[in-house]
């Protein structure tokens, strides 16, 4: 289970990647977030982001509408 969940469901590019970085920030290194989409785009925007700061996406997946992210805050 994660230590902090994030419920971007509705929300289109960039806001659900905006809301996930703003969470992150409050958590201490190694936190977990879960993020829940419905944005297709955002499979390819959190692989990228998590690319570019160093976070960790240890989980992926999806049950055709919703997308769950699993990302572990750097150190």
């Amino acid at each position: 289970m994660a230590d902090q969940v994030l419920d971007a469901k509705g929300l289109n590019c960039p806001l659900p990647i905006l809301k996930a970085k703003k969470a992150l920030g409050t958590l201490p290194a190694g936190g977990t977030l879960e993020v829940l989409a419905t944005d297709p785009g955002s499979i390819k925007d959190f692989e990228a982001f998590c690319r570019t700061t160093g976070n960790e996406l240890v989980e992926r997946s999806d049950d055709g509408k919703v997308f769950r992210f699993i990302l572990r805050r750097a150190a």
